[in-house]
């Protein structure tokens, strides 16, 4: 029996990733391959392209959200950030570890990026943490991943911007469903670090004088405002989010230069090269994905898969539990942004026909990829932070397990509990 033509196209997916190309410019051949095969106008893969990236206006928070968060790390607002968080938490036992998820959960509110955050705290406060051999070098760069995960959460989101624009979801209340989560991740993190830090007996960080605070808060105040100004912004209904972005990244560049002063020409340009080359990245997997799901869509994949499912009468719970089970298992093997672009869309049929409220639906897929970047053997997280603190990526994957467990425990509650997600959208006046 001859082969078909999608069975061809997937198989040249697999090879051409397994080669080394990537997975934007593997989706974006196969397809082309599918469309020859198929006898249909290879044009239409420029067309798809085109029409997908042209006529997305969300599409453009991603490279404003990523400009953000590098003029962000080229300035000093981490720093200042990281002395206000110590000022809030480091006084208790394992002080710099509740100050690493602190300050995640704040930069948070700004980048809408897990790699952004995890490398502009990252460098700091793992310097922070192992100075004079406080904390172990891995336990260090294990929370710093861990934390960093909350980044793509709490709104921001460049992941929900993704995610919106594949299942046609607003933007603003996927925003609002992610705080929640964040939160409660942040919260069993900071549990799980006060419970690791009293076994081991890591220091107590010395309290901060009654005079110094006020001076530390003001000096973090001009940073601290970014995500009020941006959260008010787009849900006092001043601006979309698209637009939210822009003023991120204006209101970044502001702080850093005007108001701190602390960038240099150099580092500027430095900062919008890296965020040029980190937009064409993205770029180049949505371009890939949007000729791949149209591939998809001819050979209706998605209501194909939407008719078996249902034909197995599962239930809502059951749904989300398989998908929970394939997102972890595709987490420890393919890069988030792919999963979200390429597997995700073929779920939201199925979603819909029984019923699953597509914000709540959307905030799980992202908590789960999240996860993913935490998870052996692809989890980039951790190969991030394993380069940086130069430690071997087993160490940082044993010292991480504790905090994995944390986030699949959060996960489990906000999959079966949909009233932790939504309640905030609807208290804004969401009627899913």
């Amino acid at each position: 029996m001859p082969v078909s033509p999608f069975a061809l196209c997937i198989i040249t997916i697999v090879v051409l990733g397994a080669l080394g190309l990537p997975i934007g410019h593997s989706m974006i051949v196969a397809s082309v391959f599918y469309l020859l095969l198929s006898g249909l106008d290879l044009g239409t893969a420029a067309e798809q392209i085109l029409n997908g990236l042209f006529n997305s206006y969300v599409l453009l928070a991603i490279p404003l959200f990523i400009l953000a968060a590098d003029l962000m790390n080229i300035g000093s607002l981490t720093d200042r950030l990281l002395q206000f968080c110590l000022v809030l938490v480091g006084r208790f036992r394992g002080g710099l570890g509740h100050v690493n998820v602190v300050a995640n959960m704040i930069f948070a509110g700004m980048s809408g990026s897990a790699i952004a955050d995890a490398v502009g705290i990252g460098r700091i406060i793992i310097g922070m943490m192992t100075k004079d051999g406080r904390y172990p070098v891995a336990y260090a760069g294990a929370i710093t991943a861990s934390a960093a995960i909350i980044g793509p959460i709490i709104p921001p989101s460049i992941p929900m911007v993704l995610y919106a624009l594949i299942s046609d979801t607003s933007i603003g209340y996927l925003f609002l469903g992610g705080f929640v989560p964040g939160v409660m991740l942040g919260g069993v993190f900071m549990v799980m670090n006060s419970i690791i830090a009293r076994r081991r007996n890591y220091p107590v960080e010395p309290p901060i004088p009654l005079g110094e605070i006020p001076k530390i808060t003001m000096r973090a105040f001009p940073a601290l405002m970014l995500p009020v100004i941006l959260l008010f912004g787009i849900y006092g209904g001043v601006m979309t989010p698209t637009e939210g972005a822009a003023a991120a990244a204006f209101y970044a560049l502001l702080a850093s230069t005007l108001i701190y002063r602390a960038v240099t020409w150099k580092q500027l340009y430095g900062a919008i090269l890296t965020s040029g080359r980190a937009t064409t990245s993205i770029g180049m997997l949505i371009a890939g994905a949007l000729v791949f799901n149209y591939v998809v869509t001819i050979e209706n994949v998605p209501a194909s898969l939407a008719k078996v499912l249902t034909g197995l009468h599962p239930s809502a719970g059951g749904f989300l539990l398989i998908v929970n089970i394939l997102l972890l298992v595709l987490g420890c093997l393919l890069e988030g942004s792919t999963i979200l672009l390429v597997i995700v869309p073929i779920f939201i049929p199925t979603a819909k026909a029984l019923g699953i409220d597509l914000v709540h639906f959307g905030v799980v897929v992202v908590v789960n990829i999240m996860i993913g970047l935490l998870t052996p053997p692809y989890g980039l997280l951790l190969f991030v932070l394993a380069n940086m603190t130069k430690q071997p990526l087993v160490a940082i994957v044993r010292e991480a397990a504790l905090f994995i467990l944390a986030a699949l425990m959060v996960l489990g509650v906000i999959t079966l509990f949909p009233d932790t997600i939504l309640w905030l959208p609807r208290l804004i006046g969401y009627k899913g």
